[in-house]
């Protein structure tokens, strides 16, 4: 893959989920064969930012407050080492699984992470902490992310219990709007290179994001989100530029072992990787495509990866979004001076 001269190479994945079949199988090989052919490409990155759909625990019992029909924890004596081995800079755990073994668990993935001094935002021990927006140091790039979800209010992180960064998104709700404002104004002090927002939103295997959502994203933007890294959805959604900015509305899954539905094809996605000028400045974005194989995730081979990029293109058609192939994926330019 070429590169612009002189910029930082930025990776952005869907849902790493981690969890039942996929940590069984990483008890019998070592932790970076979770990244299969795809590892030299992460590692090779300046920044890996990912969706961790599961929590890091081998303790607590599973969620029965209230139904649920999946419960995701994963060995953190393997998780960590492989995230450690692609050097992944930043996690969101704003997601429906951070709780499913109960606040022991949740406990258990922030220390996890704390002592692997890996970053993360959208979950913590109280309602602020899983606000609070984070900052990272990227090859010279001061990177801010904020992060929320809409999915499982009864995960919703309180004053006196753990639990996730929750908000009903609705771009008519005040309230909405008053909240995730508070949390982009508290990440764009002292001015952040970047402003991420990262979000999982949205119900299950839809290809397209409602109105509200894009009416939703384009109001980030004008609150200064330089990129929106979408997640949930289970398959990838379209890409938009809008105003400077590139909207992901959902990244689809990177890594799991859940059921492929056959057409929608929830075990295809991409690898996105921005090229970002030393001032901040979006130039390019790549769209890598993988798939997900005995538990792991590789580069698509031909035929996966020319539907990815169709499926792409098909999705991202509303949003007069200009692609070009380049060479088993796709690029999109993103400096109008380019």
């Amino acid at each position: 893959m070429s590169r612009v001269a002189e910029s930082v190479r930025l990776g952005f994945t869907g849902d790493v989920m981690l969890g039942r079949l996929v940590n069984e199988k990483q008890q019998h090989r070592p932790p970076e064969a979770v990244w299969g052919s795809m590892r030299e490409q992460l590692a090779g990155l300046d920044g890996l930012f990912i969706n961790l759909e599961c929590c890091l625990s081998t303790r607590g019992s599973k969620w029965e407050l209230t139904y649920r029909p999946f419960h995701f924890r994963a060995d953190p004596a393997w998780v960590i080492p492989a995230l450690q081995d692609v050097d992944v800079s930043w996690l969101t755990l704003a997601n429906n699984h951070v709780l499913d073994y109960g606040a022991v668990a949740l406990e258990d993935t922030l220390s996890a992470l704390d002592g692997a001094d890996i970053s993360f935002s959208g979950a913590g021990r109280t309602e602020d902490d899983a606000w609070t927006p984070t900052r990272v140091q990227v090859a010279g790039l001061d990177v801010a992310f904020v992060s929320f979800t809409d999915n499982t209010p009864e995960y919703a992180a309180t004053d006196d219990a753990p639990g996730t960064a929750y908000v009903d998104i609705d771009p008519d709700d005040e309230a909405c709007l008053e909240r995730v404002e508070s949390a982009l104004e508290t990440a764009a002090e002292d001015v952040p290179d970047l402003l991420i927002a990262s979000l999982h939103w949205g119900p299950n295997m839809r290809e397209y994001p409602p109105s509200s959502f894009q009416e939703f994203a384009h109001w980030l933007v004008d609150q200064g989100v330089d990129i929106l890294h979408g997640h949930s959805a289970h398959v990838f959604q379209g890409v938009e530029v809008y105003d400077g900015s590139a909207i992901l509305y959902d990244t689809g899954d990177f890594v799991d072992d859940y059921v492929v539905d056959g057409d929608l094809r929830n075990d295809r996605s991409f690898l996105f990787v921005f090229d970002v000028a030393s001032d901040g400045r979006l130039l390019e974005l790549r769209l890598l495509p993988t798939e997900i194989d005995d538990f792991a995730v590789h580069r698509a081979p031909p035929a996966v990866a020319s539907w990815a990029r169709e499926t792409m293109r098909t999705r991202s058609e509303s949003f007069d979004t200009e692609f070009e192939t380049e060479g088993d994926g796709l690029r999109v330019s993103l400096d109008a001076d380019s």
